[in-house]
């Protein structure tokens, strides 16, 4: 069985010492580094833009995982393509040309991935399954850390799995929102190997325990 990756989100992170809490997140052993790039339109909040993965750079050699929450994914995956991030993943919901803007970000060298809303149905992806490296099951509704898990979003993510057998496909599943210990093992459990945590993390009295727990939750 695939072992799981996290991604501590830099959302949960102290936004005056975004470099000491990544470098201490690849010290307590995250697999990547998550960013959630919100514009303030596709989403309410505004979070930060490409100028912060660049210097991210600085503090650690982990992948970094953009999450783009946002109303103009094509302009944007270019920015962080061009600072050179590892993963780009848009929202379905933001484009009408999905198939365009992962291409893209692929041609670019980048690994491309494509982001679900809650009430956005495992289904709408069938046509698009070839064409990414990860699928994102948003298991809140985007726009802010903190949120509780919704219980349904297991059941998405097992029929993702199954598409993607069927397919042939081999996009990893990821996850982000309300992850702890007992959700993380659901998710995995039904396909996930993803998991993106925020304050379970850093809000932790040891992150290296919590990230260790979150990857433990397959046998």
């Amino acid at each position: 069985m695939d072992s799981i990756k996290i991604a501590p989100s830099i959302l949960s992170a102290d936004f005056a010492r975004i470099g000491e809490a990544v470098a201490l997140m690849e010290r307590c052993g995250a697999d990547e580094i998550h960013f959630d790039v919100m514009d303030g339109n596709f989403v309410p909040p505004i979070t930060f833009g490409a100028a912060m993965a660049r210097d991210i750079r600085k503090y650690t050699g982990l992948p970094l995982d953009v999450h783009l929450m946002v109303a103009d994914p094509a302009e944007q995956a270019g920015q962080f393509a061009a600072v050179g991030v590892d993963y780009i993943t848009i929202h379905y919901e933001a484009t009408v040309h999905a198939h365009r803007v992962l291409a893209a970000i692929r041609a670019a060298g980048i690994k491309a991935g494509i982001a679900l809303n809650p009430a956005t149905p495992a289904e709408t992806l069938l046509d698009v399954l070839a064409d990414v490296d990860r699928v994102l099951v948003m298991t809140v509704n985007p726009g802010y850390g903190g949120q509780a898990f919704i219980p349904s979003m297991a059941r998405k993510i097992a029929r993702l799995s199954a598409m993607r057998a069927r397919a042939g496909a081999s996009f990893e599943i990821e996850v982000d929102g309300g992850m702890n210990v007992e959700t993380a093992r659901l998710v995995a459990e039904a396909g996930a190997r993803v998991i993106v945590a925020g304050s379970a993390v850093f809000g932790a009295e040891d992150p290296a325990r919590a990230i260790g727990e979150l990857r433990g939750v397959l046998p």
